[in-house]
């Protein structure tokens, strides 16, 4: 890979040029079906705040206090509970494919009412539910600020956000998930019962599975058929669509389908790379793919710049005369437009051709997207435009 960076003003560009032969591996670009993490989800209290936990318009953190001092025997109205050392939050974890009982997993906490801040805050026991309502982890321990806060009666400093936070390896895993590696078409049974199911012509297919491509494309999903093809001496790939390849299991890895898949996923797979251009407004990073063309297009680039100045100008009355001071607004207007510069691009132009373009009109960063906008609209633009 080979990167282009051009200066234009105050505006970087990183253009990222790949080249014809530029190859992936089989693990970067799809997923295997079965293989997937799950997000998990928990209400919980964090206490021992400094003062900085919920205040009193937070009526559900007081309610929770009361059912946890409830079910520890301590019965007290909530009218007589003023917190400000506890706050509600909500508990996310990502619970990663295959993971057992036992395995430890990171937490993220982030304040659910107006808490100021939970540094040096614990979070108590919580139970962390899938999407099915169930328990697959608990989690408790000290929180991890990525900042701070502090103010006084006339200021006040803050650093990242003291109301979010992380709790390493804060949740054990309770229970698995339990959706797996899944080879459709192997039918339950002893061999010799699943052997006489195949004769009586009852069930034809072999174990399989799906690898799905991360970013749909034809071209890709078939230079990953056919390389697996080459690789297992066989027709045991076949793209079902853009996205989705599936593979036949050989006889001779029945039973051994992890070091299939070990062998299969370092495989260099020759990879097609759709033309887009991508605009983030917010730095002024312009990303241009290698793959894009433009279309015989004239762009004229000029613009006017306006300078208004105001000198307002006091009038005091004569000393004992019953005259008042008046203010008279002066202002000055001045209009300045630059000489329009033209560049005209032929059928086909490059991406070289293209940078050299924009260059050569002088474009800012927001007058840069501002062209590429209008190239597309013109259908001079043939790529993607994804502003970001």
């Amino acid at each position: 890979m080979r990167n282009l960076k051009i200066k234009i003003f105050s505006l970087i560009f990183s253009l990222f040029l790949v080249t014809s032969g530029f190859s992936a591996r089989l693990k970067d670009i799809v997923d295997i079906e079965g293989v997937r993490g799950n997000y998990l989800i928990g209400y919980g209290l964090v206490v021992g705040l400094k003062g900085t936990g919920d205040g009193v318009l937070s009526k559900f953190t007081v309610q929770s206090v009361v059912n946890m001092l409830e079910r520890f025997g301590i019965k007290v109205p909530k009218e007589q509970i003023i917190l400000k050392n506890v706050a509600a939050v909500l508990v996310t974890a990502y619970l990663p494919p295959f993971a057992m009982p036992g395995q430890r997993i990171d937490v993220e906490v982030s304040s659910l009412g107006d808490a100021k801040s939970l540094q040096g805050g614990t979070l108590l026991l919580t139970p962390l539910l899938g999407p099915d309502g169930k328990v697959y982890a608990l989690a408790q321990g000290p929180v991890s600020l990525g900042g701070f806060a502090a103010e006084g009666a006339g200021a006040r400093i803050q650093t990242a956000h003291p109301t979010a936070g992380k709790i390493p390896n804060g949740a054990i895993v309770e229970r698995p998930v339990e959706e797996g590696l899944k080879f459709n078409g192997l039918p339950k049974g002893t061999p010799e019962e699943i052997e006489k199911i195949i004769k009586k012509g009852e069930m034809d297919l072999q174990p399989r599975i799906t690898l799905s491509l991360k970013e749909p494309d034809f071209s890709t999903a078939y230079k990953i058929a056919e390389t697996i093809n080459i690789y297992l001496k066989g027709n045991y790939a076949q793209p079902k669509d853009n996205r989705n390849i599936e593979l036949v299991i050989p006889s001779s890895y029945r039973e051994k389908e992890i070091k299939l898949l070990a062998e299969l996923e370092n495989l260099e797979i020759p990879t097609d790379i759709p033309a887009k251009v991508v605009i983030d407004e917010r730095t002024g990073t312009v990303v241009i793919g290698e793959n894009v063309r433009i279309s015989k297009v004239a762009i004229a680039h000029g613009n006017i710049s306006i300078q208004v100045k105001e000198y307002p100008e006091v009038y005091q009355p004569y000393p004992f005369s019953p005259g008042e001071t008046v203010v008279v607004p002066r202002t000055e207007i001045e209009a300045k437009e630059k000489k329009a510069k033209v560049v005209i691009l032929e059928e086909g132009a490059t991406l070289g051709e293209l940078v050299r373009a924009l260059n050569a009109v002088g474009a800012t960063a927001t007058e840069l997207i501002s062209i590429l906008q209008a190239i597309k609209a013109a259908g001079a633009l043939q790529a993607e435009l994804i502003i970001i």
